[in-house]
């Protein structure tokens, strides 16, 4: 088992860079609604979920006014963030187990699973070296998202240097 110093840095560096990475959605959308940075940073504020964020994102990138080439480029780039964030989702929104040494052992979502007869929660995985570089994978998949990202930004007329 890995320490819990190693997993909690770990998911320190998930949301890290999955913050940096989410922040990007302003550009985008002041890209797509040719607006000033201001007015989209009031709009990725006034979605308070990554999710709607996202959607706001895809469903820009999908009118008939947006050009080709960048509703292909942000789709698959938002592809990509929601395949991350599963991962994303599940380190922030799990409780952790731990062996008899105190270690985490464990991670147990805190999500309802329900069908016609049963209600089932908390999807019990273990923590181990193969989950550890499923997570590793994962912020490395964050941090090229974002640099595709940060490529498509600059090239857009929207996009001022005042970083």
């Amino acid at each position: 088992m890995p320490a819990m110093s190693d997993i909690l840095l770990r998911v320190g560096r998930l949301n890290y860079v999955w913050t940096n990475t989410e922040s990007l959605l302003i550009y985008i959308i002041a890209h797509l609604l040719k607006v000033e940075k201001d007015a989209a940073i009031i709009v990725f504020l006034t979605l308070n979920t990554t999710r709607a964020r996202i959607d706001l994102v895809e469903r820009l990138a999908k009118l008939s006014s947006t050009p080709v080439e960048d509703s292909r480029a942000v789709l698959e780039l938002m592809g990509r963030l929601k395949r991350e964030s599963k991962m994303r989702n599940k380190y922030n929104h799990c409780i952790y187990s731990f062996d008899e040494n105190g270690e985490i052992s464990s991670t147990q979502l805190m999500r309802l699973v329900e069908d016609d007869r049963h209600v089932k929660y908390g999807k019990v995985e273990q923590l181990d070296l193969r989950e550890i570089e499923r997570l590793e994978n994962s912020i490395k998949e964050i941090v090229e998202i974002s640099k595709a990202l940060w490529i498509f930004i600059r090239a857009s007329p929207t996009f001022h240097d005042e970083l």
